[in-house]
Protein backbone atom coordinates (compact mmCIF):
# COMPACT_ATOMS: atom_id res chain seq x y z
CA UNK A 1 0.00 0.00 0.00
CA UNK A 2 1.23 3.47 -0.81
CA UNK A 3 1.50 5.33 2.43
CA UNK A 4 1.72 9.69 2.29
CA UNK A 5 2.75 11.75 4.91
CA UNK A 6 -0.08 14.07 6.22
CA UNK A 7 -1.02 15.97 9.12
CA UNK A 8 -3.37 18.76 9.69
CA UNK A 9 -0.76 21.04 10.59
CA UNK A 10 0.10 20.89 6.59
CA UNK A 11 -2.55 23.34 5.92
CA UNK A 12 -0.20 26.47 5.96
CA UNK A 13 -0.92 29.47 8.17
CA UNK A 14 -0.19 31.97 6.11
CA UNK A 15 -2.79 30.14 3.02
CA UNK A 16 -5.14 32.80 3.03
CA UNK A 17 -4.06 35.69 1.46
CA UNK A 18 -0.77 34.83 0.50
CA UNK A 19 0.66 35.42 -2.83
CA UNK A 20 1.54 31.97 -3.39
CA UNK A 21 -1.03 28.99 -3.55
CA UNK A 22 -0.69 27.44 0.00
CA UNK A 23 -3.72 25.89 0.10
CA UNK A 24 -2.91 23.01 -2.11
CA UNK A 25 -1.58 21.30 1.35
CA UNK A 26 -5.14 20.81 2.29
CA UNK A 27 -6.36 20.15 -1.35
CA UNK A 28 -4.48 17.65 -2.55
CA UNK A 29 -5.17 14.68 0.02
CA UNK A 30 -9.21 16.37 -0.27
CA UNK A 31 -8.34 15.36 -4.40
CA UNK A 32 -6.53 11.42 -3.92
CA UNK A 33 -9.40 11.35 -1.56
CA UNK A 34 -12.79 12.29 -3.43
CA UNK A 35 -11.53 10.77 -6.61
CA UNK A 36 -10.48 7.17 -4.60
CA UNK A 37 -6.98 7.43 -5.65
CA UNK A 38 -6.36 7.20 -2.04
CA UNK A 39 -8.22 6.04 1.16
CA UNK A 40 -7.76 7.03 4.76
CA UNK A 41 -5.62 3.96 4.89
CA UNK A 42 -3.19 5.42 2.74
CA UNK A 43 -2.40 8.07 5.18
CA UNK A 44 -0.21 8.34 8.13
CA UNK A 45 0.33 11.31 10.62
CA UNK A 46 4.32 12.41 11.98
CA UNK A 47 4.89 13.52 15.07
CA UNK A 48 7.84 16.25 15.70
CA UNK A 49 11.18 15.29 14.26
CA UNK A 50 13.58 14.68 17.11
CA UNK A 51 16.55 17.20 17.40
CA UNK A 52 19.16 14.59 17.39
CA UNK A 53 18.16 14.10 13.86
CA UNK A 54 18.10 17.55 12.85
CA UNK A 55 21.36 18.19 13.97
CA UNK A 56 22.99 15.78 11.76
CA UNK A 57 22.21 18.26 8.91
CA UNK A 58 21.46 21.91 10.25
CA UNK A 59 23.91 23.72 12.51
CA UNK A 60 23.00 24.04 16.52
CA UNK A 61 23.30 27.95 16.57
CA UNK A 62 20.45 27.98 13.44
CA UNK A 63 18.25 25.03 14.77
CA UNK A 64 18.05 26.71 18.74
CA UNK A 65 17.51 30.11 16.66
CA UNK A 66 14.66 28.68 15.02
CA UNK A 67 13.45 27.02 17.78
CA UNK A 68 13.60 30.14 19.88
CA UNK A 69 11.71 32.46 17.05
CA UNK A 70 15.15 34.38 17.67
CA UNK A 71 16.62 34.36 14.39
CA UNK A 72 18.21 38.13 12.70
CA UNK A 73 15.83 40.40 10.99
CA UNK A 74 18.01 39.30 7.56
CA UNK A 75 17.95 35.78 7.83
CA UNK A 76 14.03 36.01 8.53
CA UNK A 77 13.52 38.29 5.31
CA UNK A 78 15.91 36.03 3.62
CA UNK A 79 13.34 33.04 4.20
CA UNK A 80 10.12 35.13 3.44
CA UNK A 81 7.52 34.15 5.77
CA UNK A 82 7.17 36.14 9.50
CA UNK A 83 8.36 33.21 11.76
CA UNK A 84 6.17 31.65 14.26
CA UNK A 85 6.03 28.83 16.45
CA UNK A 86 3.05 27.51 14.12
CA UNK A 87 4.86 27.88 11.49
CA UNK A 88 8.02 26.14 13.05
CA UNK A 89 5.90 23.25 14.64
CA UNK A 90 4.45 22.50 11.04
CA UNK A 91 8.32 22.52 9.66
CA UNK A 92 9.06 20.14 12.29
CA UNK A 93 6.30 17.41 11.25
CA UNK A 94 6.96 17.74 7.88
CA UNK A 95 10.76 16.56 8.67
CA UNK A 96 9.53 13.67 10.23
CA UNK A 97 7.24 12.86 7.71
CA UNK A 98 9.93 12.77 5.02
CA UNK A 99 11.80 10.26 7.59
CA UNK A 100 9.38 8.39 8.46
CA UNK A 101 8.02 7.78 4.36
CA UNK A 102 11.60 6.60 3.84
CA UNK A 103 10.99 3.61 5.88
CA UNK A 104 7.36 3.06 4.09
CA UNK A 105 9.28 3.68 1.02
CA UNK A 106 11.85 0.83 2.25
CA UNK A 107 9.41 -1.30 2.39
CA UNK A 108 6.51 -0.90 -0.11
CA UNK A 109 9.14 0.68 -2.84
CA UNK A 110 7.18 4.06 -3.14
CA UNK A 111 6.47 6.90 -0.51
CA UNK A 112 4.96 10.18 -0.30
CA UNK A 113 5.49 13.55 1.94
CA UNK A 114 2.02 15.78 0.56
CA UNK A 115 4.59 18.58 1.66
CA UNK A 116 8.39 18.92 1.57
CA UNK A 117 10.67 19.20 -0.88
CA UNK A 118 12.55 22.21 1.15
CA UNK A 119 15.56 21.94 -0.62
CA UNK A 120 16.57 25.96 -0.15
CA UNK A 121 17.12 25.28 3.13
CA UNK A 122 21.32 25.38 4.25
CA UNK A 123 23.14 23.87 6.81
CA UNK A 124 23.20 27.03 8.82
CA UNK A 125 20.27 29.16 7.13
CA UNK A 126 16.56 29.24 5.88
CA UNK A 127 15.69 30.75 2.45
CA UNK A 128 12.71 30.97 -0.17
CA UNK A 129 10.27 29.90 1.68
CA UNK A 130 12.33 26.37 3.26
CA UNK A 131 13.39 26.56 6.69
CA UNK A 132 14.72 22.91 7.41
CA UNK A 133 15.79 20.58 4.51
CA UNK A 134 13.41 17.74 5.06
CA UNK A 135 14.84 15.41 2.29
CA UNK A 136 18.41 16.51 3.74
CA UNK A 137 17.39 15.09 7.43
CA UNK A 138 15.84 11.94 6.22
CA UNK A 139 18.72 11.02 3.59
CA UNK A 140 21.29 11.90 6.92
CA UNK A 141 18.72 9.34 9.15
CA UNK A 142 19.52 6.59 6.60
CA UNK A 143 22.93 6.57 6.46
CA UNK A 144 23.22 6.95 10.38
CA UNK A 145 20.95 4.08 11.00
CA UNK A 146 22.60 1.97 8.25
CA UNK A 147 19.23 1.65 6.56
CA UNK A 148 21.49 2.88 3.00
CA UNK A 149 24.65 2.97 1.56
CA UNK A 150 24.84 5.33 -1.13
CA UNK A 151 21.83 7.84 -1.71
CA UNK A 152 20.88 9.80 -4.81
CA UNK A 153 19.09 12.72 -4.42
CA UNK A 154 16.82 13.23 -7.71
CA UNK A 155 15.61 17.00 -7.64
CA UNK A 156 13.51 18.23 -11.04
CA UNK A 157 12.09 21.03 -9.16
CA UNK A 158 12.38 24.26 -11.58
CA UNK A 159 14.87 25.98 -8.75
CA UNK A 160 18.28 24.65 -8.41
CA UNK A 161 18.22 22.51 -4.98
CA UNK A 162 21.37 25.11 -3.54
CA UNK A 163 20.96 24.17 0.05
CA UNK A 164 20.96 20.52 -0.48
CA UNK A 165 24.00 20.79 -2.42
CA UNK A 166 25.59 22.95 0.03
CA UNK A 167 24.61 20.10 3.01
CA UNK A 168 26.44 16.83 0.90
CA UNK A 169 28.87 18.84 -0.63
CA UNK A 170 31.87 16.62 1.02
CA UNK A 171 29.44 13.68 1.58
CA UNK A 172 30.64 10.87 -1.16
CA UNK A 173 27.92 8.40 0.23
CA UNK A 174 24.96 11.16 -1.36
CA UNK A 175 24.73 12.25 -4.51
CA UNK A 176 23.02 15.97 -5.50
CA UNK A 177 21.11 15.62 -8.98
CA UNK A 178 19.51 18.83 -9.86
CA UNK A 179 17.85 19.57 -12.89
CA UNK A 180 16.20 23.18 -13.56
CA UNK A 181 15.63 26.36 -14.71
CA UNK A 182 19.24 28.37 -15.94
CA UNK A 183 17.68 31.57 -15.71
CA UNK A 184 15.81 30.90 -12.37
CA UNK A 185 16.50 31.33 -8.50
CA UNK A 186 18.49 30.64 -7.17
CA UNK A 187 20.81 33.56 -9.38
CA UNK A 188 24.13 32.21 -7.26
CA UNK A 189 23.96 28.43 -7.45
CA UNK A 190 25.59 26.07 -5.53
CA UNK A 191 27.52 23.01 -7.13
CA UNK A 192 25.37 19.91 -6.73
CA UNK A 193 26.97 16.71 -7.91
CA UNK A 194 25.52 16.59 -11.07
CA UNK A 195 23.60 20.05 -12.23
CA UNK A 196 21.92 20.61 -15.42
CA UNK A 197 20.41 23.72 -16.41
CA UNK A 198 18.10 24.36 -18.61
CA UNK A 199 17.28 27.36 -21.09
CA UNK A 200 13.71 29.70 -20.60
CA UNK A 201 11.43 27.92 -22.35
CA UNK A 202 12.29 24.22 -22.69
CA UNK A 203 9.25 22.12 -23.93
CA UNK A 204 8.36 18.29 -22.79
CA UNK A 205 10.55 16.42 -25.24
CA UNK A 206 13.60 18.41 -24.85
CA UNK A 207 13.40 18.58 -20.75
CA UNK A 208 12.48 13.99 -21.26
CA UNK A 209 15.38 13.80 -23.70
CA UNK A 210 17.84 15.35 -21.10
CA UNK A 211 15.88 13.17 -18.16
CA UNK A 212 15.60 10.10 -19.95
CA UNK A 213 19.57 10.31 -21.31
CA UNK A 214 20.21 11.00 -17.65
CA UNK A 215 19.24 8.85 -15.09
CA UNK A 216 20.18 5.84 -15.95
CA UNK A 217 23.74 6.74 -16.68
CA UNK A 218 23.57 8.14 -13.18
CA UNK A 219 22.25 4.69 -11.87
CA UNK A 220 24.96 3.04 -13.28
CA UNK A 221 27.83 5.38 -12.33
CA UNK A 222 26.61 5.66 -8.72
CA UNK A 223 24.82 2.65 -7.61
CA UNK A 224 22.52 3.45 -5.31
CA UNK A 225 20.21 1.35 -2.36
CA UNK A 226 17.81 5.02 -1.97
CA UNK A 227 16.55 7.61 -4.21
CA UNK A 228 15.12 10.84 -2.88
CA UNK A 229 12.83 12.29 -5.45
CA UNK A 230 11.60 15.92 -5.43
CA UNK A 231 8.77 16.63 -7.40
CA UNK A 232 8.00 19.96 -8.29
CA UNK A 233 5.68 21.09 -10.50
CA UNK A 234 7.14 24.33 -11.13
CA UNK A 235 8.13 22.79 -14.55
CA UNK A 236 4.70 23.62 -16.23
CA UNK A 237 4.42 26.64 -18.68
CA UNK A 238 1.49 27.69 -16.77
CA UNK A 239 3.83 28.19 -13.87
CA UNK A 240 3.92 32.37 -12.28
CA UNK A 241 8.09 31.75 -11.49
CA UNK A 242 8.76 28.21 -13.58
CA UNK A 243 10.07 29.67 -17.17
CA UNK A 244 9.87 26.34 -19.03
CA UNK A 245 7.07 25.14 -21.32
CA UNK A 246 6.39 21.78 -20.14
CA UNK A 247 2.52 20.54 -20.60
CA UNK A 248 0.56 18.48 -17.82
CA UNK A 249 0.88 15.67 -19.83
CA UNK A 250 4.90 16.18 -19.94
CA UNK A 251 5.40 16.77 -15.79
CA UNK A 252 3.06 13.67 -15.33
CA UNK A 253 5.06 11.59 -18.17
CA UNK A 254 8.55 13.07 -15.76
CA UNK A 255 6.69 11.33 -12.56
CA UNK A 256 6.06 8.32 -14.45
CA UNK A 257 9.48 7.60 -15.73
CA UNK A 258 11.26 8.76 -12.52
CA UNK A 259 8.87 6.16 -10.41
CA UNK A 260 9.17 3.23 -13.00
CA UNK A 261 12.86 3.25 -13.46
CA UNK A 262 13.83 3.27 -10.00
CA UNK A 263 10.33 0.91 -9.03
CA UNK A 264 11.80 -1.48 -11.68
CA UNK A 265 14.99 -1.11 -10.64
CA UNK A 266 13.76 -2.33 -6.78
CA UNK A 267 15.23 1.23 -5.06
CA UNK A 268 13.49 2.60 -2.69
CA UNK A 269 12.08 6.10 -3.76
CA UNK A 270 11.02 8.31 -1.09
CA UNK A 271 9.29 11.47 -2.86
CA UNK A 272 8.35 15.21 -1.68
CA UNK A 273 6.31 17.52 -3.88
CA UNK A 274 8.77 20.50 -4.11
CA UNK A 275 7.03 24.18 -5.87
CA UNK A 276 4.00 24.79 -7.95
CA UNK A 277 2.79 28.27 -8.73
CA UNK A 278 0.22 28.39 -11.89
CA UNK A 279 -2.08 31.07 -10.93
CA UNK A 280 -5.49 27.83 -10.91
CA UNK A 281 -5.22 26.05 -7.76
CA UNK A 282 -6.72 23.39 -10.23
CA UNK A 283 -3.58 23.48 -12.39
CA UNK A 284 -1.39 22.66 -9.36
CA UNK A 285 -3.60 20.11 -7.96
CA UNK A 286 -3.99 17.97 -10.88
CA UNK A 287 -0.28 18.37 -11.61
CA UNK A 288 0.63 16.60 -7.87
CA UNK A 289 -2.00 14.63 -8.16
CA UNK A 290 -0.67 12.93 -11.18
CA UNK A 291 2.15 11.94 -8.89
CA UNK A 292 0.64 10.03 -6.16
CA UNK A 293 -1.75 8.52 -8.99
CA UNK A 294 1.41 7.01 -10.55
CA UNK A 295 3.06 5.68 -7.46
CA UNK A 296 -0.37 4.08 -6.07
CA UNK A 297 -0.70 2.18 -9.77
CA UNK A 298 2.68 1.05 -9.25
CA UNK A 299 2.20 0.11 -5.69
CA UNK A 300 -1.16 -1.70 -6.03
Amino acid sequence: MLKIAFHPCYEHPLKKGHRFPMEKYDLLPKQLLHEGTCTVDNFFEPKIVAETDVLRVHTEEYFFNLRALNLPKSEVRAIGFPLSETLVNRELIITQGSIDACKYAITNGIAMNIAGGTHHAFSNRGEAFCLLNDQAVAAAYLLHHKLAKKILIVDLDVHQGNGTAEIFKHNSKVFTFSMHGEKNYPFRKEISDLDIALPNGTDDQSYLSVLKRTLPKLFKQEQPDFVFYLSGVDILVSDKLGKLSCSLAGCMERDRYVLEFFYANSIPVMCSMGGGYSPDIKTIIEAHANTFRIANNLID
